[in-house]
């Protein structure tokens, strides 16, 4: 960044509104609710309507805001929308339009220092929160991104609306169900305001941490990380880099063991008939991810053992390598012209139920040996390193 550049970021006006709130909420948290605790007690409902009211907010911004709005990973029925538009304005981190259209950007311009709003190579702090303090160039307005969105009528009612809708759930929802159940400041307290704390940080946890903790197994271009410890704090969001590289799909934890409620959520309603369209990229191009992120790691690893000196071992795992490379290619190659000739038979009418077993067959054959190839390279990458 040049100076130029430097004087401008530091003159960008500050953003009272958004300064004042996420100054004041987390003190007023910090400080109200442990002395009512102390001094007055939380009854079960209150510690319930924070469970509720966390999930609720957090699952929006994951499963609506997110995957469903920004990256159209799925359709979802109207009521379902309705509960994410709702409780997405109590999440208070603006409307679905500028949330959706932000996101967007961040995924085409990731780490640039101009052109990402909340680029994590600009640090810890900015990525986190500071990028929303300050009227920064970069968090501009633009929904030349987002017709798709302003198209949507649910969308724009919440974006037209929005003020109204986050005053009325921030505060009308919890006083209303704490005045129900006769405990009306402490489900204030921690339904309404520490659960909205704790919502906004672990959800600007993944623009900061998850681009600086964690692992990159399926790609090393962007900053993006895979960390199941953020993972379990955001419904499943923590598995960023294999978001970054397949944005579209509707899974984050792409792992069967992989905690990512969010894709559970998803998968539920579309089970219940209120969800369809769930897009997943195929297998093979997450193996072929991994494969190609390993070769680049047992590269290094060979470049580390030249360094200290002359190895007879080298030159022969160099050997090795390139006949696995060779194999990695073949398989690509095979897996594309199964894949055109099973496309061509099909555009022609002429597949045939057989055919399309033994296309299915032969592309699990293909994958099975991808599989295979990525142990051996786990083994070679840990026996070399």
């Amino acid at each position: 960044m040049n100076n130029e550049t430097a004087t401008r970021e530091e003159q960008a006006p500050i953003n009272w509104l958004t300064t004042i709130v996420f100054t004041v909420t987390p003190l007023a948290a910090l400080v109200l609710v442990p002395w009512y605790g102390f001094s007055h007690g939380f009854s079960g409902w209150a510690w319930a309507s924070l469970a509720f009211f966390l999930l609720a907010t957090g699952i929006s911004i994951t499963a609506g805001y997110h995957r469903l709005w920004s990256h159209r990973a799925y359709n979802a029925h109207w009521t379902v929308r309705l509960f994410y538009m709702i409780f997405g304005a109590m999440a208070l981190q603006n409307s679905i339009l500028v949330w959706g259209s932000q996101h967007r950007t961040h995924h085409r311009f990731v780490d640039d220092w101009d052109k990402d709003p909340y680029s994590a190579r600009r640090g810890f702090w900015f990525s986190h929160m500071g990028w929303i303090l300050r009227n920064y160039p970069s968090g501009a307005n633009d929904f030349s991104n987002a017709k798709d969105l302003e198209r949507d009528p649910l969308v724009m009612f919440q974006h037209r609306w929005y003020l109204p809708l986050t005053l009325g759930t921030n505060f009308g929802l919890p006083i209303l169900l704490g005045w129900a159940v006769g405990d009306l400041w402490g489900v204030f307290l921690l339904g309404g305001l520490l659960r909205l704390v704790i919502n906004h940080h672990c959800t600007w946890f993944i623009n900061s941490l998850a681009h600086l903790w964690g692992s990159q197994p399926y790609t090393d271009e962007n900053t993006a990380r895979d960390n199941p410890v953020l993972a379990f704090l955001t419904y499943g969001e923590g598995y960023h880099n294999f978001h970054h590289i397949f944005q579209n799909d509707y899974r984050n934890g792409v792992k069967w063991w992989q905690f990512d409620p969010t894709k559970w959520l998803i998968a539920t309603l579309s089970a219940m008939g209120l969800a369809d369209n769930l897009k997943r990229v195929p297998d093979l191009w997450i193996q072929r991810a991994q494969i190609a992120m390993q070769f680049k790691r047992m590269e290094a690893a060979l470049e580390k053992r030249r360094s200290r000196g002359a190895d007879e071992h080298v030159e022969r795992l160099k050997a090795r390598v390139a006949e696995e490379y060779a194999a990695f290619r073949k398989s690509l190659e095979e897996w594309a012209r199964v894949r055109d000739q099973w496309v061509t038979d099909r555009k022609k009418r002429l597949l045939q139920k057989w055919e399309e077993t033994s296309f299915r067959s032969r592309m699990k054959e293909i994958e099975h040996s991808l599989r295979m190839q990525r142990r051996r390279l786990r083994v070679m990458t840990k026996a070399y390193a």
